[in-house]
């Protein structure tokens, strides 16, 4: 077993804005561009990546609110971006006219703040008004104003919220339901909203009723209300953990009742119907079910369910959406989409009709639909070497075609191929493979996250493929326990304790890719960030003879301290409590920030974080890099400003950060000469 230490002698990267630990890493970052950021070839590649960032003829997704269609866009012109709308009927033009609502290039340069757009709360059901949230250089925490969508100007006395990790929403003109900072005891141990408040136009902030609260132990408390015609109704939700939660219906005299179903569950009210996804077993329905009840009855005591989805151990829930009269349902059999159209009938039976073929190996996602108001839906469907196509249609009738999106890298000669490894326990664990199609081994890029039952489907990364693929590289995405690929068995499976789980399936994966001769350890470098970046250190610490290079972004690796870091207590759920000393245990062993050791056989690595990375606290990243210099161990350290826990806050800083990452890799796995110019 590897020694771990208790010892942390460098508590003082944790200040976050100190004078010394800035001045550290100013010091690891210079190092890491003159390492890496140097010569023509850097620059050649970073603008290569820019122009993807930046493509004008980009798909420009849009999310409906009323007649029109609203985007948000950064392009080499916009760095920041534009808050922008269109119809349907122009948006259907190779070049709408759009018009643009909010310059936050414009707002930045006025008022000295480096902005990043966090989202806009459109009012229904005028669709008059907006509540943005605007973020100061990418972090979660965000400012909210009041935007008049007539004037295009934010509303002077308008609902307005100074800077912290707000929900808010809208009840009716002059009403909202809030969640903020209000002073001592208004946020959970979390950094989130523990009170709801129902706020009135023009009263102060901190008068405002307190309509529901949580404890402060809880990650958050929200409210929201339901706007649709003929249900209108106010809910209080109180997120007890990250995996476990309480949905509150608010009666007229503001009495919360809990709605029954478990906490554990996902669960929501559309129209006359309670949806509830299962996370562990209910009246004798297994996890991942997907679940409808009459709402009304449901209420008065009945448990009669419709059942909409079961899983099986090949087959998963993805999701779904509504809408007005159906339910587009969304699956993964072996990580590859199917999806169907579900449509009730008098007798409470449904339906099924299948929406759309989705190519072997590809994913589908309902970008958008109108619930309230018809049975539009936009589909956007891609795969690793196919670019992405965007639907529009109707349940029940035809779909057109939109948007097509380019090639943004030169695939010829590149397949695509899904293999599975065996873990050290006997599960199989699937792995897609994109690279050439001749095979032999050669320079490979593993990925994986493994956590929070994400999933990872395939998709189409022109990043990647420019960085990567056509430098003659092959990547794989590892689709390992603790994620959501087969639905909450397979993310319960590396929860806590058994974590470890998810270290030995993208361990074995590794090892796979080296037994079928697509690659070799010398050759191999793996990349993870968030959870993943607690995976890198894993990989690091347990499994380094696996790997010629290491990336980890914006990681968590200190096990022993999260929950006192910023939003860490939120994933105790996850990983365990380090106050509890039975957690402590295997937190320990977990932990790589406790397992680096002087004489570990340790690939080189690159440590990415962020400033202004309010969720996982840069800490970890810097910690990190200090005790692997102080151990001799190879590690580059790069930390940029802005950008929170994206890295980057907008397309130049990430075209730099993705250039860094892939020259680093070329650089120790020796993937061949860069291609001609283009």
């Amino acid at each position: 077993m590897q020694r771990v230490t208790d010892q942390d002698p460098y508590l003082w990267l944790e200040d976050v804005e100190g004078e010394a630990a800035l001045a550290w890493v100013a010091r690891r970052n210079a190092e890491t561009e003159a390492a890496l950021a140097v010569g023509d070839g850097f620059a050649a590649l970073r603008t290569r990546l820019r122009d993807v960032l930046d493509a004008s003829d980009r798909i420009p997704y849009t999310t409906r609110r009323g007649a029109h269609l609203y985007n948000f866009w950064r392009d080499a012109t916009r760095v920041r971006g534009v808050w922008r709308r269109t119809t349907l009927e122009q948006y259907r033009k190779d070049a709408p006219e759009w018009e643009v609502l909010l310059d936050l290039d414009a707002l930045a340069s006025a008022e000295g703040e480096k902005w990043v757009w966090a989202g806009a709360r459109v009012r229904d059901p005028g669709h008059d008004r907006a509540l943005l949230s605007l973020s100061r250089d990418g972090g979660d925490a965000v400012v909210v104003r009041e935007f008049d969508l007539g004037s295009l100007e934010f509303v002077e006395d308008g609902f307005r919220v100074a800077e912290a990790k707000t929900r808010i929403g809208w009840i009716d003109a002059d009403t909202v339901f809030v969640g903020t900072d209000t002073g001592p005891g208004s946020l959970t141990d979390s950094g989130y909203p523990r009170t709801v408040r129902r706020w009135r136009r023009g009263t102060p902030l901190d008068e405002a009723p307190v309509v529901f609260e949580g404890d402060a132990g809880d990650v958050s408390a929200g409210g929201w209300h339901d706007s649709t015609p003929g249900f209108e109704r106010d809910f209080v939700v109180r997120t007890l953990d990250f995996h476990r939660g309480e949905l509150h219906l608010l009666g007229a005299d503001g009495t919360p009742e809990r709605i029954d179903v478990p906490d554990d569950a996902a669960a929501y009210a559309h129209r006359g119907y309670l949806v509830v996804t299962l996370k562990s077993a209910w009246l004798g329905r297994p996890a991942g079910s997907l679940l409808v009840f009459d709402f009304d009855a449901f209420r008065a005591g009945d448990r009669t369910a419709q059942v909409l989805f079961t899983p099986d151990e090949r087959t998963a829930l993805a999701g779904h959406s509504w809408t007005r009269h159906h339910l587009i349902l969304t699956t993964m059999r072996d990580v590859s989409t199917h999806i169907e159209v579900l449509t009730p009938a008098s007798d409470g039976a449904w339906a099924r009709s299948p929406l759309a073929e989705v190519p072997a190996l590809s994913d589908a996602t309902v970008v958008d639909t109108d619930p309230d108001v018809s049975d539009e839906f936009f589909l956007d469907v891609s795969g690793f070497l196919q670019p992405s196509t965007l639907y529009h249609g109707e349940t029940g009738g035809g779909m057109e075609i939109l948007k097509q999106a380019p090639a943004r890298f030169d695939a010829a000669g590149l397949r695509v191929a899904q293999h599975f490894a065996v873990s050290e326990d006997g599960t199989r664990v699937p792995y897609f493979v994109i690279g050439p199609a001749d095979g032999g081994p050669g320079p490979t890029l593993l990925y994986g996250y493994g956590g929070f039952e994400v999933s990872l489907t395939p998709y189409y990364g022109a990043v990647t493929g420019r960085g990567w693929l056509e430098y003659g590289g092959t990547y794989v995405i590892a689709n390992i326990r603790g994620g959501g690929e087969y639905g909450p068995t397979w993310h319960r499976a590396a929860l806590g304790a058994d974590r470890h789980r998810a270290f030995e399936d993208f361990a074995a994966v590794a090892a796979d890719l080296v037994a079928r001769g697509i690659t070799t350890p010398a050759m191999l470098g793996a990349e993870g960030g968030s959870n993943g970046g607690l995976l890198m250190g894993a990989m690091i610490t347990r499994y380094p003879e696996l790997f010629g290079a290491v990336v980890a972004d914006v990681p968590l690796l200190d096990m022993l301290r999260f929950h006192k870091l910023l939003a860490g207590a939120s994933w105790i759920a996850e990983y365990g409590d380090p106050d509890d000393e039975a957690d402590r245990v295997h937190l320990r062993e977990t932990s790589p920030y406790h397992r680096l050791a002087a004489g570990l056989p340790c690939p080189p690595v690159l440590l990415k974080t962020s400033t202004r990375d309010d969720r996982v606290h840069p800490g970890h990243a810097r910690k990190t890099a200090a005790r692997m210099r102080e151990l001799g161990l190879p590690v580059l350290f790069h930390e940029n400003v802005g950008g929170g826990h994206a890295g980057a806050s907008d397309n130049e800083q990430a075209a730099h950060n993705h250039a860094l990452v892939h020259t680093f890799l070329r650089q120790h796995l020796a993937p061949g000469d860069p291609p001609a110019a283009p």
